[in-house]
């Protein structure tokens, strides 16, 4: 089977498993039990680079899907879009304030706190020892955990990032915290952040696809 076509009644979904972007998407259809086919593609695995897959997505990244011919790429709109259709109510509130809270900590890891994540994760994680910028890893170190102390301060009130209950709000600050959580850095403690991602990862769609070993 052809895996830019595949079952064309069947979400389809390309990425790589251990892809930060890929597993926010895979988590969301976790937690709204939403079947899907998946296709291995990005970094070892190519697929993306293809002129079949430009053609669909021109910016040649993962995640990207395919739901019954409609083709969306970025991983926050295809969260938003998927919980909309299957969530909405839950992972995404119906109540437009609420949606729009959730929404403004998914802004917030696009406009700020990945900007300080990718050299640390890439230096440590994907770049060779003798390689890596350790000036850089420290400073970015320092700034990302000066932001995650505000969403600390904020859930000293709120038992999720937007408010009582689990939204897709959580999704990316989450992902990003099991990289914070993990990787050989000095972490300030931060009680209500440490907490808040505790239940994060008891949550049985978090373990199921992102739990594992940084790769």
């Amino acid at each position: 089977m052809n895996p830019l076509q595949g079952d064309r009644n069947m979400l389809k979904i390309w990425g790589r498993t251990n892809s930060i972007n890929v597993q926010k998407v895979l988590w969301s259809c976790a937690e709204m039990n939403v079947k899907y086919e998946r296709v291995d593609a990005g970094m070892q695995f190519g697929v993306n680079n293809t002129p079949e897959y430009k053609a669909m997505n021109p910016n040649g990244l993962v995640p990207m899907i395919d739901d019954d011919g409609f083709i969306l790429w970025e991983s926050h709109a295809i969260v938003r879009y998927l919980a909309r259709k299957h969530g909405l109510g839950s992972l995404c509130p119906s109540d437009p304030r609420a949606a729009a809270d959730a929404d403004r900590w998914m802004e917030w890891y696009s406009t700020t706190l990945w900007n300080h994540m990718k050299p640390i994760f890439w230096n440590l994680i994907r770049t060779a020892p003798e390689k890596r910028n350790m000036a850089d890893v420290e400073d970015n170190r320092q700034k990302l955990a000066a932001y995650l102390a505000m969403a600390d301060a904020h859930l000293e009130k709120n038992p999720y990032l937007a408010g009582k209950v689990f939204t897709m709000g959580d999704i990316p600050l989450a992902v990003l915290c099991h990289r914070w959580f993990n990787l050989p850095i000095e972490r300030p403690a931060m009680q209500n952040l440490e907490r808040w991602f505790k239940a994060m990862g008891e949550r049985a769609a978090f373990k199921l696809h992102c739990a594992a070993a940084l790769t």
